[in-house]
């Protein structure tokens, strides 16, 4: 025989009752079936919550009519539904029940509270209605069927409402109840009887220990737990995206998961069918085709290493500790008595080498009794000082890595604690059986989930995630979000997931769960969106929806932006920017962006503040990490100053080549802002800090092409206007370079630990003489580079290169790791 447990979600409405029916029957039909039921979806929460209502004397009638509702009516349309329903008979049954409970109630209200031998028998109704209505669909569809009452069968000690089976003895007590498969056995689950005969319940979500104590005491040749899902996954579905459906679980690795929170098994359910060798499947009454989750003997050949990844939430952390603890005999076992004498639960247990402290993890709910209890305990202790002040942590989870095969796996804990570190995790505790195919980590509850989902990307997926918020939608933001856009088929292919999830300009911040449709309408989302950019902001928004790796690129020029870098880092973001201020602020600040993001494991990545998508940063270095030393730089740093004296060259006027560089988009939206030469200074001063020279911004020599406090006080286009009257003086220097058979050029040179920027006429042998059109060229003489300089030269004007430069460096913040086998 089979045993089959459905869940309350397979119970939920009268269609849901008859596919069940029509699953059980064909399992009878086959190998004849044991069928063991929940209450209808809801019930249960709602007898519960009747009885602390009852109890505190509120208005429990609404709620009460609700549950009348729900329960009559899967009954009506079951009756409308099913031709020789017993429609009568079952009605019948449930308003005895109903009248019942409105009594116990009634009297719940009086005592003002509910005693846990009623409790057990309320709770429990919803499963007594379910193979009521269940055994009535049965007996309509001409299926011998026979429902059995736990109380006369599995005998159970413990707590009213939190049982523990004796297998042994239930087990003798099935002797007359027929195995062979001439009828269909149903079974209310959550259900057993104490050695009085009085009711008690397995604990909430029993139904599933129902089944695998119904499987052993009948000998089953299988125990399948149907319910909304395909099978146990590695990780909960409803949090970690991708989570992957296991084939096959060892009872010891169901044992693991089910006890640190995996939700589609109960923790005492592995403990019967594994004593007795019998076969467990996990299915779905949804989608019965499915084959499910197999928990047996049999270790998966697909997952051979790391199962899965379990969270047990609401626990609280007791850290008992002090000089009475060092080598004391039998302090820990009176610490551990207290516990168990309170029939409190603990899930993990930790002690320092150094035997001064004992630290162990309860349920949330069980953290004020514990606490009273120890300080009684160990009063003398405590006001002898041989104990320190009993230490509570609350808010804490536990998430733990399952597998059998973790035992001959090196480097899984290493991997396991850089994904928490990846994910900015603190370890409150951690710990690891003796069998070693689990790993436990206590750690602040609300990280857990992103902690899951880290530990879940390195060690089953080999697809990254990049999690972008972009700062300035102008002219490099708009074309990066088109080029994020384009590329996203590509990404996939390459297993890069790139989201954006948040646009933010001056003003106004733009975000998105789901993250942002950049194809779309995200310009006027953003004008009606009410939030203001915040890094605040954009910590709570990553936290509440769990970002794996969040990285803020910053594509303005705002030094106000730029100055809260480190702020970005310190909260987690990656940072990547062709934004030169903070690069170019105090040298004080210049360190400090560094020594944050070693500190904090986060990126710092500007390679477009320099060259645009030049590689100069990157080659410079490496070159400088391999022990070169820079004796001599030379460079056009400006695309927009290349292509103005490039065109001077053949001709034109500097206010004709500024207004036609102006119109391509190769000055800032102000052309003031390029031929101060201050924007090449700061690219030189980035330089000269790659190359460890302790400059600032006032240290660098510029010659601008503007005379002093030309156009200072006009408008752009005022200053346009007025352009054309320094034309004269630039033909005659352009006139007289070629006289000598050379060009003008806008370079900035580093040589010893003196920079400058400033007008140059050269040869055309120079290496930067053929440079013009909006080119960058960089030539780098040093000790590995001589006398032929090193030499990078490419577009570095307009937004598309800045934008491909960018986009390189937010590629860059994707973590290494390896993928389980």
């Amino acid at each position: 025989m089979k045993v089959l447990k459905f869940g309350g979600s397979s119970l939920a409405d009268a269609q849901r009752y008859l596919t069940v029916t029509d699953i059980s029957i064909d399992t009878h039909q086959t190998d004849g079936a044991a069928v063991v039921l929940s209450a209808p979806k809801g019930v249960t929460n709602a007898l519960a919550l009747l009885c602390e209502q009852a109890a505190a004397n509120e208005d429990f009638l609404p709620l009460f009519d609700k549950l009348t509702t729900l329960v009559s009516g899967i009954a009506a349309d079951l009756q409308a539904e099913l031709d020789g329903f017993d429609y009568e008979r079952v009605i019948t049954f449930i308003n005895e029940q109903l009248t019942a409970l409105k009594k116990q109630l009634d009297g719940i209200r009086l005592l003002g509270c509910a005693p846990e031998s009623v409790g057990a028998g309320i709770l429990s109704m919803g499963e007594y209605i379910s193979v009521t209505l269940f055994g009535a669909i049965l007996s309509a569809r001409n299926i011998n069927n026979q429902v059995l009452d736990p109380v006369n069968y599995i005998q159970a000690q413990g707590d009213y409402l939190d049982s523990i089976a004796d297998v042994a003895v239930s087990k003798a007590r099935f002797s007359d109840v027929p195995q062979d498969g001439s009828v269909l056995l149903v079974m209310p689950g959550f259900v057993a009887a104490n050695e009085a005969g009085q009711k008690v319940t397995l604990g909430r979500n029993g139904s599933d220990y129902s089944a695998a104590i119904l499987a052993a005491c009948i000998d089953a040749q299988t125990c399948e737990i149907w319910t909304d899902v395909d099978g146990v996954y590695n990780a909960d579905p409803n949090q970690v995206e991708g989570a992957i459906l296991l084939d096959k679980l060892t009872y010891q690795e169901a044992m693991e998961l089910s006890y640190f929170g995996a939700k589609v098994l109960h923790p005492k359910t592995i403990g019967p069918i594994a004593q007795h060798h019998i076969p467990c499947r996990i299915r779905n009454t949804l989608n019965p085709a499915a084959p499910g989750t197999l928990i047996s003997k049999e270790a998966s050949e697909t997952w051979t290493s790391v199962k899965g990844i379990s969270q047990l939430d609401d626990i609280t952390m007791f850290n008992v500790a002090g000089p009475g603890l060092k080598g004391m005999v039998g302090m820990a076992s009176r610490v551990f008595e207290v516990m168990s004498n309170a029939n409190i639960s603990i899930s993990l247990i930790t002690q320092s080498s150094s035997e001064y402290s004992i630290s162990f993890c309860i349920a949330e709910k069980d953290s004020d009794k514990a606490l009273a209890l120890l300080d009684d305990a160990f009063a003398l202790e405590l006001q002898n000082q041989l104990l320190d002040p009993i230490e509570v942590r609350r808010n804490l989870a536990i998430v733990t890595l399952v597998g059998d095969g973790m035992r001959h796996t090196k480097g899984l804990a290493a991997r396991f604690f850089n994904a928490l570190a990846q994910a900015r995790v603190n370890n409150v505790a951690i710990a690891q059986g003796s069998s070693e195919r689990s790993i436990s980590t206590v750690i602040e509850a609300p990280k857990a989930r992103k902690a899951v989902r880290v530990i879940h990307q390195n060690f089953f997926s080999n697809r990254h995630n990049i999690d972008v918020f972009l700062v300035g939608c102008g002219n490099v933001g708009t074309e990066l979000l088109s080029q994020i856009s384009r590329q996203q088929p590509s990404l996939l292919k390459r297993n890069v997931q790139l989201r954006v999830y948040g646009i933010a300009n001056s003003r106004k911040l733009l975000l998105s769960e789901q993250g942002i449709d950049i194809a779309g309408d995200w310009a006027e989302q953003l004008v009606a969106s009410q939030n203001a950019f915040s890094i605040d902001t954009l910590r709570e928004f990553v936290n509440a929806n769990s970002l794996v790796n969040p990285v803020i690129v910053d594509c303005t020029s705002h030094a106000g932006i730029a100055n809260q870098y480190v702020e970005m880092m310190e909260q987690g973001f990656h940072v990547v920017t062709p934004n030169k201020k903070a690069n170019t602020d105090t040298l004080e600040y210049y360190r400090q962006l560094r020594k944050t993001a070693l500190k904090t494991n986060r990126q710092y990545l500007y390679e477009t503040t320099v060259g645009a998508g030049l590689p100069v940063i990157d080659n410079l270095q490496k070159l400088f990490s391999a022990g070169d030393v820079l004796h001599r730089f030379e460079g056009i740093l400006s695309g927009s100053l290349s292509y103005v004296f490039g065109k001077l060259e053949e001709g034109m006027t500097l206010s004709q080549a500024t207004s036609t560089a102006k119109q391509n988009g190769y000055t800032e939206p102000d052309p003031r802002d390029d031929l101060s030469g201050m924007d090449v200074a700061r690219k030189l001063l980035i330089m000269a800090r790659e190359a460890d020279l302790e400059l600032e911004l006032s240290d660098i020599e510029i010659e601008s092409v503007l005379p002093e406090g030309f156009g200072e006080s006009l408008s752009v286009d005022e200053f346009m206007n007025e352009l054309p009257t320094l034309d004269a003086e630039f033909d005659k220097k352009v006139q007289q370079a070629q006289a000598q058979g050379k060009v003008l050029r806008y370079i900035g040179t580093i040589e010893q630990d003196k920079c400058k920027v400033s007008i140059q006429a050269v040869t055309q042998e120079h290496p930067l003489a053929a440079v013009k059109d909006g080119e960058n060229a960089l030539a780098i003489s040093s000790d590995y580079y001589q006398p032929i300089p090193y030499v990078i030269r490419g577009y570095g004007a307009g937004g598309t290169v800045t934008a491909a430069g960018v986009f390189a460096d937010i590629l860059r913040t994707m973590p290494w790791k390896q993928i389980n086998g």
